[in-house]
């Protein structure tokens, strides 16, 4: 087996910080590789705001929240383009308010990536749907776009008798009429008759992310409650990490390099709030094979506890030639 297919990942992942002026903007990637992103996911820094999702299947002017639960919305002045190398938005506070700071995490959609974003209508009965992750999917975040619902995360780590709700702090759940108890394959994921996913006529999105060696992963490890925590193998340098303690009701949080571009990496986002950035005791190590739990703090650290996590990578640890990436 190949180290890793992908020498940058930089192609397929990139994370945008860039300050507003209350104009429309261009946001370009600094990366190895140019970008065209198939989701963007915004979040202001500075102050509390909504957490914004963009994407080319639905269209760039289809607006989700995931800190929200409400149906997707038609805003056309938020993100305006979907560019060679980033993405454009509009005038809108929310994306582009004046002197306020933001973060545009981007990603490709492509099996080489293991990323696939599927639409589909809801019949409220077991069913499979295809998806060309290239892979079997071992993470998957639904959203009901025509109402109100929340976003049901199914993630390998918890199994396919349970899910974990996106836009809340809630712990994982059992639910046998969510996936079906069924995982996923290489080809199709399954879903019950749940209306969170699955709502007779109603129109859904589903992100669904595969490992792919060198470049993502979606796992799990249980705290240790010690200031010197569990080290995660990832494989690769992580850019980006988000975790969610299953086990019990605490935010989701996310950490990435471009926002700390050494270690202790504690700058935190909330995808399921609308809270600004802050630095707290929350804290990482991002190291050249994976991350480390710098922390005692319970969003990502205690004993005895189930977190789960997904990352994608600054470099891979081992080029697909075999040589180490540098750190």
């Amino acid at each position: 087996m190949a180290y890793t297919d992908i020498d940058d990942p930089s192609a397929y992942f990139q994370t945008a910080l860039y300050t507003g002026d209350g104009n429309a903007q261009t946001i370009t990637n600094d990366g190895n590789s140019d970008l065209q992103p198939d989701w963007v996911w915004i979040a202001m820094r500075s102050h509390a705001d909504n957490k914004i999702w963009y994407d080319s299947v639905r269209g760039v002017t289809k607006r989700l929240v995931s800190n929200l639960s409400s149906a997707e919305a038609t805003v056309s002045d938020m993100v305006t383009a979907f560019n060679s190398d980033g993405f454009s938005v509009g005038t809108n506070s929310n994306v582009t308010g004046d002197g306020k700071t933001f973060v545009g995490w981007q990603w490709k959609e492509t099996a080489t990536a293991g990323f696939d974003i599927v639409s589909y209508t809801g019949n409220s009965s077991v069913r499979t749907i295809s998806h060309n992750c290239g892979a079997i999917p071992k993470m998957m975040i639904v959203k009901k776009r025509s109402d109100g619902d929340n976003w049901s995360v199914y993630h390998q780590a918890t199994g396919a008798g349970n899910f974990t709700i996106l836009n809340t702090t809630a712990a994982s759940a059992g639910s046998s009429t969510m996936w079906n108890n069924t995982t996923p394959t290489a080809s199709v994921f399954s879903l019950g008759n749940k209306g969170e996913v699955n709502a007779n006529g109603q129109t859904f999105i589903a992100y669904l992310f595969a490992d792919i060696q060198g470049y993502s992963k979606f796992g799990s490890y249980v705290g240790n409650g010690n200031v010197s925590g569990s080290y995660i193998h990832l494989g690769f340098k992580p850019a980006f990490v988000i975790i969610k303690d299953a086990t019990s009701a605490r935010d989701w949080v996310m950490f990435d390099n471009k926002r700390n571009i050494s270690n202790v990496v504690n700058n935190r986002l909330f995808p399921n709030s609308t809270d600004a950035q802050n630095t707290s005791v929350d804290a990482l190590d991002f190291l050249s094979n994976g991350f480390k739990i710098r922390s005692t703090n319970s969003t990502v650290n205690v004993s005895g506890n189930t977190y789960i996590y997904m990352a994608f990578a600054e470099n891979p640890f081992v080029t697909s030639t075999g040589v180490p990436a540098t750190a």
